[in-house]
């Protein structure tokens, strides 16, 4: 509350602006005044990086001149504290100056204010050399409070233009300097490139710049104030118009006017955030159906029978009878309560059961969802509330997933050993229905068969289906289109961490859907979609992203108006819509998995006619809604003055989610600092894992398990096969996220999963200088997918290749590939290490092609005749030793490993006891006997060495 107005003579006057003026100058100090002793005492060191120094790089960064050197960490710290004072007397000036009674934004921002000022001191005093945790998520505090305190004081501004401008200007230069900064520090940080972090350094400085300018504009304002402390001119009394209200009154007749003209209540926002959760746990079931159905035909390698469990989300059609219709509109939660049985199918262990329980948990969610919005159809602003909750609730499980590097937390493949949250998901979701259900529109089921819709409800059903396959195929998770572009090294697109982008697209998406719906259900937004489902599918690297940036925007743009057209159309709509998006799903399979199932080579590697079709039935939504005369009312109505009192609840909670994955993309971001195990021996450990899609025995994720045995055993390159997760059926996952940012080290993921392999990825303690994807002959099975790398080891270039090859079941296919490989390997002049899945028996048939004369290959351990899928082999290279590790339950495939020193001749097959092998080049012996959990070596029991 804004302190009264009092009159009254002062002993002491100061002005206002002095405050802000003294903060400027001394914030100013301190980090020019560190700049200059660094400059003067310590040049050289302060411009040194872990990659360069001088003359590559000349200016220091601000991070540098700030850091652990005395004695300009002293003063940086000095004039911080000095700072601190007139800091937070300026956000308590600015709260005084725009506080209005019944208005929560100046509380809301003043304790922005407040909280970044804090977290200012947090990582001035805790530096990364003393608590690099805590230092990071201070500084993240810091840079994510910044949005929400330049919008809101932009916001909450005097209508004084001179103070407005400067605002704008000075914001609008430092989000701007946001981009260059990005890119130059990619280019030092991932390209390694001389003298980026330099230019990096300038942009740096200038976001202080701008930073410390953005609040000395204040000193515009505070000169309304005189410090005994007196409001000379009443400015606290909230009888000044500010910007916000200029903006409201000039826009009152449009959208966004609308949206932000109400009061803030906390119950509002309390019920947008339990509404956006439900529509969370929609998702997170959603996405944990295919998952769990998958795990059967995998082990049975072939069509199981379970995959009709995938029809469950048509419960929507019991919605066509009137009297199920009532009762289900009438109990609604009680139906969200029953869905909850999917978040609570961790704890069945029995893999069948699990899935059964997934099931009928997707089925309740897929009916309360379906009758919640067709009973909010009479309440357009409670319904297109309902839709957004769902939307956005798609945008949380993203970044939720984005977060634990493509897991979900509330998955039933995870537990509390495999990182899961479940029983705090489930507490979640029990009082987000609780809240979010108190008040559903009981029309008792009844169709209002007054102005409906002249067109067809297929049209709206296929509308539907496009919709629900694109969000769930493309933005289910964030790296799933970066996969779709990626193209090895040099980085030339967007890599993991860039999936805050896709995140971004689609709030930006919701937003449009939001404040200018006409455009949203134009035929431009669609044509664009189109643009950018052809640009993600013939095109890569950056520009095949920015198609998927495109199609994201667009696909959550029009997502409100085609569900409240599907509405309006009855609820046959629902049912039919889930049962075409199952048909797509299905096709979505069938694309790379066609060795395996019936009709499969008709629809062979044609994920352009899948896409063709996703756009198509997008069309025909479009054409239903926009021929809907209701919804062209509304729209008309909600663009003008109709109230929309719920919508700003949900552009807040969206906003939010957004700062969100801000903070976690730059916590992911790679640091490139990776140190092989045994760099004094110039050591290479090199293994093979055929990873069985990361789903282990019992149908848990087993990515922490694979990572605790590559620490262990000290691998420092390992080629993972069957690991193209990017689909639906597999939950759009990426497991080797999660091992290279856990174990440190370089990525390669391989043909993406618009390639139709099954997946091959390489992971690297050493730099990877060049990567090439291959596909090999497959003329009739399943494409045999390879990465043909180039790694810095040791200052030595080396080349690796992961190779996984066609089944058994085609022979031509095997001929044909290991004709093309071996023709690769001669070709390579450098010493090569094959990791590779083969399929044949040692000195038999194509054994022959891959090792020896034609390939210039050798076998790791030629005596080794127990072998039919996997097989190492190396050329130019010196080989030390040789183990097999046995798998556990985590896949169906052992683990092989293979050592090899760097600069060293390739040696002869004689063998060594282990006490003659130094230290360093001896395979860790806590797997001896009976190993670690269950992994041990294996068929020779112990590790084999060689001269």
């Amino acid at each position: 509350m804004a302190p009264r107005f009092r009159e009254g003579d002062a002993v002491v006057a100061l002005s206002g602006k002095w405050i802000s003026w003294a903060h400027t100058l001394v914030a100013y100090s301190a980090f020019l005044g560190a700049l200059v002793v660094g400059l003067s005492l310590h040049y050289q060191k302060i411009v040194q990086n872990e990659y360069y120094g001088y003359p590559q790089e000349w200016f220091p960064s601000v991070s540098s001149t700030i850091g652990d050197r005395y004695p300009e960490r002293a003063v940086f710290q000095f004039f911080i504290a000095m700072t601190s004072g007139p800091r937070f007397v300026l956000v308590f000036l600015w709260y005084v100056l725009t506080a209005r009674p019944n208005s929560t934004l100046s509380k809301i921002v003043a304790g922005v204010g407040l909280f970044r000022t804090l977290s200012c001191g947090g990582w001035t005093y805790v530096t990364s050399t003393d608590d690099h945790g805590w230092h990071d998520i201070f500084m993240i505090s810091y840079l994510v409070a910044t949005l929400p305190w330049t919008l809101g004081c932009l916001s909450l501004s005097p209508h004084n233009a001179k103070a407005v401008r400067y605002r704008k200007i000075l914001a609008g230069s430092f989000f701007g300097t946001l981009v260059p900064l990005i890119y130059f520090f990619i280019q030092h940080k991932v390209h390694k490139v001389p003298g980026a972090y330099t230019t990096y350094a300038f942009f740096e400085w200038a976001l202080i710049l701008f930073d410390v300018g953005f609040d000395a504009v204040t000193a515009l304002d505070f000169d309304a104030f005189e410090l005994v402390i007196r409001d000379v001119k009443g400015s606290s009394r909230g009888n000044r118009k500010q910007v916000a209200d200029v903006v409201l009154e000039k826009e009152k007749d449009k959208p966004i006017g609308n949206v932000f003209a109400s009061d803030f209540l906390w119950s509002g926002f309390l019920d947008a955030n339990a509404d956006v959760y439900n529509g969370y746990v929609f998702w997170s079931m959603l996405t944990s159906l295919g998952l769990t159905v998958w795990y059967f035909p995998l082990w049975h390698m072939g069509i199981s029978g379970y995959e009709v469990m995938v029809m469950c989300t048509v419960s929507p059609f019991l919605l066509v009878k009137a009297s199920v219709r009532s009762f289900v509109v009438k109990n609604v939660r009680y139906v969200h309560v029953l869905s909850l049985s999917g978040l609570l199918a961790y704890l069945v262990r029995t893999p069948e059961y699990r899935l059964f329980s997934v099931a009928f948990g997707v089925s309740m969610s897929c009916l309360a969802w379906s009758a919640t919005w067709y009973a909010e159809r009479t309440q357009q602003s409670r319904l297109e509330s309902r839709i957004l909750a769902w939307s956005i609730g798609l945008v949380l499980s993203s970044v939720g997933k984005f977060a634990l590097y493509t897991n979900n937390p509330v998955w039933p493949i995870m537990h509390a050993e495999n990182g899961g949250w479940n029983n705090l998901g489930l507490i979640l979701a029990i009082a987000a229905i609780l809240r979010s259900t108190r008040a559903v529109t009981d029309n008792r089921g009844g169709i209002d068969m007054a102005n409906r819709p002249q067109t067809s409800p297929l049209l709206a059903s296929l509308g539907l289906a496009g919709l629900f396959f694109g969000m769930h195929s493309l933005l289910s998770d964030s790296s799933t289109m970066v996969l779709w572009v990626w193209e090895g090294f040099p980085v030339r697109g967007p890599i993991a961490a860039n999936g805050i982008l896709t995140i971004a697209a689609m709030g930006l998406g919701i937003l449009i859907g939001i404040f200018f719906q006409s455009t949203s259900l134009s035929w431009i937004n669609l044509l664009l979609a189109g643009i950018g489902a052809f640009i993600l599918t013939s095109f890569h690297n950056w520009f095949g992203y920015m198609g998927a940036l495109l199609l994201a925007t667009n696909l959550m743009a029009v997502a409100t108006l085609l569900v409240t057209s599907a509405v309006r159309h009855g609820p046959v709509t629902f049912g039919l819509g889930f049962l075409i998006y199952n048909v797509m799903v299905l096709v979505h399979v069938w694309v790379v998995a066609y060795a395996f199932v019936p009709g499969g080579p008709l629809l062979r590697e044609h994920t352009d006619w899948l896409m063709t079709a996703a756009i198509m039935s997008l069309a025909a939504g479009v054409y239903a809604a926009s021929n809907d005369g209701s919804i062209k009312k509304q729209r008309i109505q909600l663009g003008k003055n109709v109230p929309r009192k719920y919508t700003p609840y949900y552009t807040y909670v969206l906003l939010c989610v957004e700062l969100i994955a801000l903070a976690i993309s730059y916590l992911r971001f790679p640091t490139n600092d990776f140190v092989p195990y045994h760099k004094n021996e110039k050591v290479i450990t090199a293994g093979i894992w055929t990873i069985h899609f990361s789903l282990d025995n019992d149908m848990w994720s087993s990515e922490r398990r694979m990572r605790d045995l590559i620490k262990e055993l000290e691998i420092d390159v390992i080629g993972l096969l069957e690991s193209d997760l990017q689909r639906i059926i597999m939950g759009n996952r990426d497991t080797t996220q999660y091992l290279a940012e856990d174990l440190g080290m370089y990525v390669d993921y391989g043909p993406g999963p618009n390639k139709h392999t099954w997946g091959s990825a390489l992971l690297s303690k050493f730099p990877i200088v060049n990567s090439t994807h291959h596909l090999l002959p497959s003329p009739v099975g399943e494409l045999a997918p390879a990465i043909h790398a180039t790694l810095d080891a040791y200052g030595e270039l080396v080349d690796v290749v992961v190779f996984h090859s066609g089944q058994e079941e085609d022979p031509e296919d095997r001929r044909l590939q290991s004709e093309y490989l071996a023709d690769l390997m001669r070709a390579v002049p450098r010493p090569l290490i094959l990791l590779s899945y083969l399929v044949i028996t040692p000195n038999e048939g194509n054994y022959k092609t891959y090792v020896g004369p034609r390939s210039g290959m050798k076998d790791i351990d030629p005596s080794d005749w127990d072998r039919w899928c996997e097989y190492i082999l190396y050329k130019g290279i010196r080989r030390s030793g040789y183990a097999r590790v046995s798998r556990s339950t985590i896949t169906d495939t052992e683990l092989q490993v293979g050592k090899f020193v760097v600069g060293q001749p390739e040696g002869s097959d004689e063998q060594l006891n282990e006490d003659q092998v130094p230290e360093g080049l001896r395979f860790p012996s806590i797997f001896r006997g009976q190993g670690r959990r269950d992994h041990r070596y294996h068929v020779f029991d112990e590790p084999r060495y060689f001269v």
